[in-house]
Order: structure tokens, then sequence, then C-alpha cells
């Protein structure tokens, strides 16, 4: 049965999991610590997630969801929210809104200050979904977890005709 409760002053966050990246981001920008809640709390159609990440670094690469919107709460530290073409100062107790979009809802969460930027990232879990990558042309196509799931990653310019090849 899952915890009805978790409390986030004693939770443990670990390094993230390669669940459904396979490989390790290797950019020393990229670095996060964080626990997964939704699950722990029995949530199926809500992601919750906790994360600190180190001054100088995001979590994430700037991307946006086409079918899910997150929202965020700055729990401690400050920072700067890229949303679309905008940059925005957040500090503790902002709620950041990010709903599914093209590249104008893109975002990412980068640590300007000197401690840690801590906040909670809670998400609709609508399946499958594609993510898209301004900053590098790639587009992500996710179904599922684990080794069951789908996870393709190609460059938008990478275009093919539906008929190529049949």
């Amino acid at each position: 049965m899952p915890q009805p409760i978790v409390s986030l002053d004693r939770l443990e966050l670990q390094p993230r999991a390669a669940d459904y990246l396979p490989a390790k981001p290797t950019a020393r920008v990229f670095g996060a610590k964080f626990a997964r809640l939704g699950e722990k709390l029995g949530l199926t159609r809500i992601g919750c997630s906790v994360l600190s990440v180190p001054p100088g670094a995001v979590a994430f690469p700037f991307h946006s969801h086409r079918a899910n919107d997150e929202l965020f709460l700055v729990l401690a530290g400050s920072g700067e929210l890229r949303l679309g073409a905008a940059r925005h100062a957040v500090a503790s107790g902002d709620l950041i809104g990010s709903p599914a979009g093209g590249p104008e809802t893109a975002h990412q969460l980068l640590n300007t200050g000197d401690g840690e930027l801590r906040y909670l990232a809670i998400s609709s879990c609508i399946d499958p979904e594609i993510c898209e990558y301004p900053d590098s042309g790639k587009v992500g196509s996710y179904a599922g977890r684990g080794e069951a799931g789908f996870y393709h990653m190609s460059r938008a310019a990478d275009v093919r005709d539906y008929w190529d090849d049949e």
C-alpha cells in the first residue's frame, strides 16, 4: 500500500536515475538530485518530484511537452526560469506554470544562486508524450516506462515522408 503522506523535510534525494534515458548526461551543467513522490503516494495520473539543483546547474535541457502540463513550486534558493523566449527571476515561494505546447512553452530552471535550488515539480501524466528541445533541435517520443516502454530521440530536421521505404 502506498504511503498517504511524505515529509519533504525528511526526503533523501538521489542522483537522477536513467529510468527513461538510455545514457547518463555528460555535460557538467546538468546536475540534480531528486525523489519521485507520485508513485510513493500511489498517484497514477499526477507526477510529483522534489529536485535539488546545485549552483550554476540545471536538471534538464530546455524543453517543451506536447501532452503534459507542469507546475513548479520553488521551495528554497533562487534561479532563473527560461520560458519560451523570456527569462524570469524566481525565488523561494514562487509558483510557476508551464502548460503543454510547442517551443513557446519550452522551459528550464537554472540555479543562479549560491546555494541549492530546491523545487517541487508536479505534472499531468498523459502517456504517450512528445517533447521538443529547441536548443538542440531534437524531438523525443516517450510511451510507458522501463524496459517495456518506447523511447525515440531524433532531430526535428530529419523529416521523413509517410511513404518513405514502403
